[in-house]
């Protein structure tokens, strides 16, 4: 995945940089799924032409937005209003009094998702396997030790360790002693 920030990418599309683009879809394309298929629960075939609609949006209007730091807000946004739009072509309108309550609630999971997803990106390939091992995965210790060929103990202790450093990317403020956490000059990423 492409370690540039969402305004980088945003600039870098603009000038036309394919590879740009391609990496924008790619950091974006689960979060507008979950969007269109679990939030606002579209069929698979639905969910689909919704999903290639946002792009295409996103495609043919990224000049009008005005701050590239906005770019997660403004595809969400372009998102549900695709994801309705679908809904009343398809004769599925709800009033706005009936929408379902978790809608907000789903959106608002899925932003701390992909918040915490763009964090693990930006630890040391250590970090953020054995975080994903642990808590994606679902490994127990001992199975991560196991393919480590590290004791139980050490997995523990670095996951531990390594969350501590996820919360510092996070929110820095949250870190141990409010002291930020250090970067390597390669790619930003939180060293183990």
């Amino acid at each position: 995945m492409d370690a540039a920030s969402d305004a980088e990418l945003v600039t870098r599309c603009r000038a036309g940089d394919q590879a740009a683009w391609e990496a924008l879809v790619d950091r974006y394309a689960r979060y507008v799924h979950a969007i269109v298929a679990r939030v606002y629960r579209l069929d698979s075939h639905d969910a689909e032409d919704v999903f290639q609609e946002v792009f295409a949006r996103v495609f043919e209007r990224l000049d009008t937005l005005r701050d590239g730091d906005a770019l997660r807000p403004w595809i969400a946004q372009t998102a549900r209003n695709c994801a309705v739009d679908s809904l009343r072509r398809s004769g599925r309108e709800v009033p706005v009094d009936d929408v379902p309550e978790g809608v907000d609630d789903g959106l608002a999971r899925l932003d701390e998702a992909l918040t915490v997803h763009a964090a693990l990106d930006r630890l040391s390939p250590e970090c953020h396997e054995i975080l994903d091992r642990f808590f994606c995965r679902d490994e127990s210790y001992r199975t991560i030790g196991a393919e480590l060929e590290l004791p139980s103990g050490t997995i523990a202790s670095r996951i531990a360790r390594c969350l501590a450093r996820l919360r510092g990317v996070i929110d820095p403020s949250e870190t141990e002693e409010g002291r930020k956490p250090e970067s390597t000059a390669s790619g930003g990423q939180v060293g183990q």
